[in-house]
C-alpha cells in the first residue's frame, strides 16, 4: 500500500548497530534491572497478546517517530499529556502533568506542574539500584536530546523555530550544562516553556511518544544499547525485547489513579458491552503482562490470531469478505461476532497524490500563459481520477473518500463540505484539455513515483486507466518504480519526482498538522512534498498557526483547504477504515490513532468480560 510518511523511515548510520545489537542480545532474558525471576510467576496470570504489523528498532523516544515505536514508548516512559482513552473527538488529559497548563496572556509562556511521587523504575543506572524521583530537569534534558546532533533524533521539527533559545543551543555545541531560556525547570515539579511565538499546539506534542522523558544518568550508562535497555517511569516495564517480539511487564511502582469512565470519556451508547465498565475505581494497568508480536505478513497474522494465538489483529484487507457481513456500517459475521469485538477505525490522516509544483511540465511555469495550461491540466486529471474505484478496488469500499486536506479525524473537518471534488466528471475533464489547447500529441509525460510492490504497481496501473479515459496516451504515463520507501522519500525530497503518492499520519487532531503539508515555506526536503506556494495560502497559514482553536480559525482552515482544491495542488483524498478484532473475554477497546499505545494500560484481560471481583 501506499507508503505512510511518518510511519518508515531509513535508518540513520548510527543506529544500524542498534540492528546489530537487537540480533546479538535479543533480550531473551529480562534486562538487569528489570523483571527479573518473574517469568514464571507471570506464566499463569493474565496475558494480553498484542499483535502489530511492523516492529521498532528502538525503544528510545528520541527515535519514537513511527507508530510501532510510539506505541511501546508511552508505556515504558512518561510524557506530560496524553489522549483520554474513550471520548470522541479526541481530548488531550494530564498524564504525568497535573493539569492542563497555565499559558500567559501573550500565549508565549507556558508553565506546567509535574505530580509529586513519580519514580524512574528501579535500575543499575541508578545508585543502590534504586529509581530516583522524576524531576522537570528531565523533562527538559529529554528535549534537548532532540537537538543534539550526536543524537541523531527524530523529534526537533516538533519544536524547532518555536522555543526560545533552543535552536542556538544546538548551534553552540549542544553543551546539556548550558541553560536554554525558553526550556527550563524553576523547581524539581515545575517546567517553564517560552515561545518564539505562541503555538497553540504545544500540549498536543508533549503527549507524542518523542517527547517523554528518560533520566540523563541511564542515557549516558548505556548509550546506544539504551535503544534496547530503556528505563522510564512509564505504566509497564521491559521484560524482553527482540525483532519479533516485545514483552512488556507492569510497573509495579506506577502511580495509583483509580479509573474514572466518565473523566475518560465514557460513552454508554457506543461503548457498552466492552466490559469497560469493570474498570471503574480500579488502578491501571489492569493488565500484568502484555506480549507484543511483531509480524508483518498479513496472512501469518491473521492465522495466528485465529488459531487463538494472539488477542487482537488488524485484519487484513484480504480477510475483509470472511469477516464482515456488511460494509456500512461495518459489522461481523455471526461466527465472528460471537467470539469477537469489532472496531471499524478510521485513520488519522489520508492518501493523496501530490504534483510537484517544482515541475515546468505540470506544476508552475514562469510563462503565465503556460501556467494557466498547466493547472487546466492538473484539474482536468483530478477530475479524472475515480475515488470511488479506488476506494472500491484496494480498500473495501469502506474508506473515506473527501475533498482537500482537512481529513475526517481532524476536528475542523467540514462533513457539509461541496465533494464535487472528488467526484467523477469525465466530460468537465476533457473540456478543460480542449479548452486549454491539450491533446494527445502536446500531453506532457506524467512520471508516477512509487515503491516496488504488487499493489503499489496495480494502483499505477489503475490510475494509467483512468487517464486513459480521458485521452491520455498510456505511453505517456510512466512508472518511476523505487526499491525502498527510503530511496523513494530520497527522490521526492530532492524533487525528482512528478507524481508522488504518499500517505499522512496526523501528529495531533488539529488540522494545523495537515495545513502545514503545503505551507510555502516548508518546501523539499521539508514536509510540503508537493512544494505548494500559494501567496494567500501562506497568509492565512500564518495568521492562524498562532491562534487558539475558534470558529475564526476553523473558518480559516477551511478556506486555505478550498484554495489548495482550487489550485488543483493535490489529488485528494482517502482515510483508511481499519477492521480491528479482539477476544471478547478481554475488556479494552484499541486504538491505532492518537490514544495509540496509551490504552495498553487500561487493557483487562483478567476475567471474562461482566466478571465480578
Amino acid at each position: 500500500m501506499t507508503a505512510l510518511r511518518k510511519i518508515v523511515f531509513p535508518l540513520p548510520l548510527g543506529w544500524v548497530a542498534i540492528a546489530c545489537l537487537l540480533a546479538i542480545t535479543a533480550c531473551d532474558s529480562p534486562p538487569q534491572g528489570g523483571a527479573s525471576g518473574q517469568q514464571d510467576e507471570v506464566a499463569s496470570i493474565a496475558v494480553y497478546r498484542h499483535a502489530m504489523d511492523g516492529a521498532p528498532t528502538s525503544l528510545d523516544p528520541a527515535q519514537a517517530s513511527n507508530i510501532y515505536a510510539n506505541f511501546i514508548a508511552v508505556n515504558l516512559f512518561d510524557t506530560l499529556y496524553r489522549y483520554k482513552y474513550l471520548a470522541r473527538p479526541y481530548r488531550l488529559e494530564p498524564n504525568l502533568a497535573e493539569g492542563l497548563p497555565q499559558v500567559s496572556a501573550d500565549g508565549l509562556i507556558y508553565t506546567i506542574r509535574i505530580k509529586p511521587g513519580v519514580h524512574f523504575i528501579d535500575d543499575p543506572a541508578f545508585p543502590d539500584d534504586k529509581g530516583r524521583a522524576l524531576r522537570a530537569a528531565d523533562f527538559v534534558y529529554s528535549i534537548k536530546r532532540h537537538f543534539d546532533p550526536a543524537m541523531r533524533a527524530q523529534g526537533a521539527w516538533l519544536w524547532q523555530g518555536r522555543i526560545v533559545g533552543l535552536d542556538e543551543w544546538k548551534e553552540d555545541g549542544a553543551d546539556y550544562d548550558q541553560e536554554v531560556p525558553g526550556l527550563r525547570a524553576l523547581d524539581d515539579r515545575t517546567v517553564q516553556i517560552q515561545l518564539i511565538a505562541p503555538f497553540p499546539q504545544l500540549p498536543h506534542t508533549l503527549a507524542h511518544g518523542l517527547s517523554a522523558i528518560v533520566p540523563r544518568e541511564a542515557v549516558e550508562a548505556y548509550g546506544l544499547e539504551f535503544a534496547v535497555r530503556p528505563v522510564g517511569s512509564g505504566p509497564f516495564r521491559l521484560a524482553e525485547f527482540n525483532s519479533s517480539r516485545a514483552v512488556l511487564l507492569r510497573n509495579e511502582r506506577f502511580r495509583k489513579e483509580p479509573f474514572d469512565l466518565a473523566t475518560e470519556g465514557f460513552d454508554p451508547a457506543r461503548q457498552s458491552g466492552l466490559g469497560l465498565e469493570r474498570l471503574e475505581d480500579r488502578a491501571p494497568p489492569f493488565t500484568p503482562r502484555i506480549e507484543i508480536e511483531f509480524i508483518a505478513e498479513d496472512a501469518a497474522r491473521w492465522n495466528a490470531f485465529i488459531a487463538g494465538e494472539l488477542d487482537f489483529v488488524k485484519v487484513p484487507v484480504s480477510q475483509f469478505d470472511q469477516v464482515l457481513q456488511s460494509r456500512d456500517p461495518p459489522a461481523l459475521r455471526p461466527e465472528f461476532a460471537d467470539r469477537f469485538h469489532l472496531a471499524a477505525n478510521l485513520e488519522s490522516g489520508f492518501v493523496h497524490t501530490d504534483f510537484n509544483m517544482d515541475d515546468q511540465r505540470i506544476g508552475y511555469h514562469p510563462d503565465a500563459d503556460q501556467d494557466a495550461r498547466n493547472r487546466a491540466l492538473r484539474c482536468a486529471i483530478v477530475k479524472a481520477f475515480d475515488w470511488s474505484k479506488r476506494n472500491e478496488i484496494f480498500y473495501y469500499g469502506i474508506g473515506q473518500v473527501f475533498p482537500g486536506i482537512i481529513p475526517p479525524a481532524a476536528p475542523e473537518f467540514d462533513p457539509d463540505q461541496d465533494r464535487s471534488a472528488v467526484i467523477r466528471d469525465l466530460d468537465g475533464a476533457r473540456g478543460l484539455l480542449s479548452s486549454f489547447g491539450w491533446n494527445a500529441g502536446n500531453l506532457p509525460v506524467l512520471e508516477y513515483g512509487f515503491t516496488s510492490s504488487v499493489t503499489e504497481r496495480q494502483m499505477f496501473e489503475q490510475f494509467r486507466s483512468f487517464m486513459g479515459d480521458i485521452g491520455y496516451p498510456a505511453e505517456k504515463i510512466r512508472a518511476l518504480t523505487y526499491a525502498t520507501y527510503g530511496d523513494y522519500a530520497k527522490a521526492y525530497l530532492n524533487r525528482e519526482v512528478m507524481l508522488i503518492t504518499t500517505g499522512w499520519t496526523m501528529d495531533y487532531p488539529d488540522a494545523e498538522n495537515t495545513m502545514q503539508l503545503f505551507f510555502g515555506p516548508n518546501a523539499t526536503p521539508a514536509s510540503n512534498s508537493a512544494n505548494y506556494d500559494n501567496e494567500e495560502f501562506n497568509r492565512l497559514y500564518r495568521a492562524s498557526a498562532t491562534m487558539q482553536p475558534s470558529a475564526l480559525r476553523t473558518a480559516m482552515y477551511r478556506n486555505m483547504n478550498q484554495i489548495v482544491i482550487d489550485d488543483c495542488a493535490t489529488i485528494s483524498g482517502i482515510s483508511r477504515r481499519l477492521i480491528l478484532l479482539w477476544r471478547r473475554e478481554h475488556a479494552l477497546l484499541p486504538d491505532r490513532s492518537f490514544v495509540g499505545g496509551y490504552f495498553f494500560r487500561f487493557v483487562d484481560a483478567s476475567r471474562a468480560a461482566g466478571g465480578g471481583e
